[in-house]
């Protein structure tokens, strides 16, 4: 493959499963923004729409399950959405001319139309007999271990045609993410995680280099909006009007069990738990005098049983909805509710909290609050929408001890905003390139430059390129330390070798390096190549412990035509390695736990390997005159093990870390590249790495006699390079002056 080809195959295409669409046989009643997205989610075949309250993931899903069946007459559809959202969703397929049948089992689906069900009966279906699927309020995939989460994995993973609707979904947390394209399958974790994310003390985050490229994948498969502005379009009509928040104390003495004196200092769960049933009933009378004698409805939501309880018996004409009731009684009370025949309703977040549209009432109460913000937000969002024409009342019943419940929520709720803008600000643009919106031309923003001095020559570039322009036969010796397969990532660059989704596509590119290598050696001379094994992990491959990247360095340049001659292995100190790489095999605790998963530390290797054919200068270290390594020297270096080779005995590379990097560059130790030069090349000879960084092997080139060319593609650390390759000349020419003297 050319490798211009390559480099654009390692983009993270996201396939197309789906067809493209004339807008005009979209549904009539759509909005514009929401014709772009469903023409959109139907060429993707497998998307998230991720649109929050009110902006139609109704109707969107609905017609584009429609537009799916009529493409594939006879196929069926499937909506998994929360019990109360079921029968609206119904409602609405009403209103715009759509058949939604609601089935509680198999026996009650309808072939060749959208039918729906909740998430609870997921059990009772057969999967195969759906060519799409839908699931409503999608973020139920959020929860790691829970069961709802793993039988969508089960049922829908070969189904065509998939879509994700939330209006809460969380970015930053890598195991929903992780979940959301599983289920759609966009991409395996492990290739997500590799390619965008790090694992430090804090868990797994996204990568500082990485930020673009992950906003820019994520538009491939996902759409983002908050306003149809977002992504190009008029928020005429969905301006949303006025919002009061506004808090209510309740006076209430309270001390929890064992103290002795007043407390608002709320250690967890359980303290939580305490204060708010025990100041249930002053909460609840202050709550119904409140709505007594208003002439307008009220939608009050409760944590606890017993809260739901309380304001019922106190206020007379309100109706508590249930998780225990039928079905039927729940269709009933949420209608009744709707058309205004019950004026007080009384209900739990997870019941009615999701998917309900309320516009018909403009006042909502909460008597207490969970630390949860999803669901705070979520139950405001059931009033406060589009097609809400009148400013929205929301109060907030607490007790004084409660109050860093509510500052918890307001917490959660400006990160929320943020973390949303923020993502809207990043995803917009390749959003809008994704409907077909008119956007910023991209610019590449990869450029050569050319860097020379005495006895040296470096580029800034791809040496994938720029070894084609050195001469056949030409390099004496060559030493470096590539990346190490996609563990560490430099650059954002898909020119970066560290910079790919799998062990395979490392390889792949690698192989462009390692063929120029092959041309541009001369015939029997010496490549090192610094490598160490690759700890595996097991969010990331699946089970812990090593990857034989020694092994499969060794197999691969063998495949490119070169003569595997030996190793060196360069000793390490096991508790410097435990200390800078938190790695379980090495760690007291876990020998005093249990030893079983204990592992000696990583060593680092030197692989030698010859170019085939006869060495035209011998390297002439038998000289006793000439030669620069001793037979007693040569008797230390022949050892399988190179011993007291200092880890801090590199260049300075702080200089060239930028804010953005999540891993530095590592120099090669120069201890270990003078004993490659003595041992494999002449004073005089001509040196290469295609991986300078920031010049090591050039710099201990040039102090001990040699010439160096290389290659270095991030620009930061070429630019060092060249400066330490100066440095090396004025230091060598200051020891010449000083032995002259």
């Amino acid at each position: 493959m050319e490798y211009t080809k390559f480099l654009k195959s390692k983009d993270f295409i996201v396939e197309n499963w789906g067809f493209k669409i004339d807008e005009k046989k979209l549904n009539k009643y759509l909005y514009p923004f929401q014709k772009s997205i469903v023409k959109w989610a139907l060429m993707k075949g497998r998307c998230a729409v991720y649109a929050d309250c009110g902006l139609g993931k109704s109707i969107i899903q609905l017609d584009w399950l429609n537009k799916i069946l009529d493409k594939f007459s006879g196929e069926t559809g499937l909506i998994v959405a929360p019990l109360s959202v079921a029968h609206q969703t119904i409602q609405e397929g009403v209103k715009f001319g759509i058949d939604v049948n609601y089935a509680e089992d198999k026996s009650q689906i309808i072939e060749g139309q959208i039918n729906i069900t909740n998430y609870e009966r997921l059990d009772s279906f057969n999967s195969t007999v759906f060519i799409a699927v839908v699931l409503d309020e999608s973020s139920i995939l959020k929860s790691v271990g829970g069961k709802i989460k793993n039988k969508c994995f089960e049922m829908f993973c070969r189904t065509k045609f998939r879509m994700a609707c939330t209006a809460t979904p969380a970015p930053n947390d890598v195991s929903e993410l992780a979940n959301q394209i599983q289920f759609l399958g966009v991409m395996s974790r492990e290739e997500m995680l590799s390619k965008f994310f790090v694992n430090d003390n804090d868990g797994w985050r996204l990568k500082g280099h990485a930020i673009n490229d992950f906003y820019k994948w994520m538009a491939k498969w996902s759409v983002f909006l908050r306003k149809p502005s977002d992504i190009g379009f008029s928020n005429k009509g969905f301006d949303l009007p006025e919002l009061k928040i506004d808090p209510i104390w309740a006076e209430v003495e309270y001390k929890r069990n064992g103290h002795l004196f007043e407390t608002s200092d709320l250690k967890g769960i359980q303290d939580r738990l305490e204060v708010r049933k025990h100041t249930i009933k002053e909460k609840a009378k202050l709550i119904s005098k409140f709505v007594k004698d208003k002439n307008e409805q009220y939608l009050i939501w409760a944590g606890l049983n017993d809260e739901a309880d309380e304001l019922e018996k106190l206020i007379d004409d309100s109706i508590q909805l249930k998780g225990a009731d039928m079905k039927a009684d729940k269709i009933q009370k949420i209608d009744d509710f709707k058309f205004g025949k019950i004026r007080v309703l009384i209900t739990k977040p997870k019941i009615a909290g999701f998917g309900m549209n309320f516009q018909n009432c403009h006042n909502m109460i909460f008597i207490g609050l969970s630390d949860s913000y999803e669901y705070y937000y979520q139950c405001i969002r059931r009033c406060w929408r589009h097609g809400q024409d009148k400013s929205v009342q929301t109060f907030i019943v607490l007790s004084h001890y409660e109050s860093m419940i509510l500052d918890n929520v307001k917490r959660k709720e400006k990160q929320a905003n943020d973390l949303h803008d923020g993502i809207v600000v990043h995803v917009s643009e390749f959003n809008r390139q994704e409907l077909g919106m008119k956007t910023k031309k991209q610019k590449d923003k990869y450029k050569m430059e050319y860097f020379e001095g005495k006895d040296w020559q470096l580029w800034q570039g791809d040496s994938a390129e720029t070894i084609n322009d050195i001469e056949e036969n030409s390099i004496d010796m060559s030493v470096f330390s590539p990346p190490f397969s996609s563990l560490y990532t430099y650059s954002p660059s898909e020119r970066d070798l560290g910079n790919c989704k799998s062990d395979f596509e490392f390889f792949e590119h690698f192989g462009y390096i390692t063929h120029g290598l092959r041309r541009i050696m001369k015939p029997g001379r010496i490549t090192c190549c610094h490598v160490s094994q690759i700890p595996a992990m097991l969010v990331r491959d699946g089970y812990i412990g090593l990857k034989d990247f020694r092994g499969d360095v060794i197999r691969h340049f063998i495949k490119h035509g070169f003569i595997f001659q030996g190793e060196v292995v360069i000793d390490k100190n096991p508790q410097a390695q435990s200390i800078r790489t938190h790695a379980k095999g090495l760690t007291f605790t876990q020998l005093e736990k249990d030893s079983s998963w204990m592992r000696p530390a990583l060593g680092d290797y030197i692989l030698l390997f010859r170019k085939p054919g006869e060495n035209g200068t011998p390297i002439n270290n038998g000289d006793i005159l000439s030669g620069e390594v001793s037979r007693d020297e040569w008797i230390e270096l022949a050892h399988p093990i190179w011993y007291n080779i200092r880890e801090t005995d590199t260049l300075n590379f702080r200089e060239a870390r930028k804010d953005e990097d999540e891993k530095h560059i590592a120099p090669l130790q120069l201890e270990t590249i003078r004993r490659c030069l003595l041992l494999w090349s002449n004073p005089g000879e001509l040196i290469y790495s295609p991986f300078a960084g920031i010049g090591s092997e050039g710099y201990m080139s040039l102090l001990n006699n040699r010439k160096f060319t290389g290659c270095e593609l991030k620009p930061e650390y070429a630019k060092i390079a060249a400066k330490n390759l100066k440095l090396a000349n004025e230091k060598k020419n200051e020891k010449l002056l000083f032995n002259a003297v």
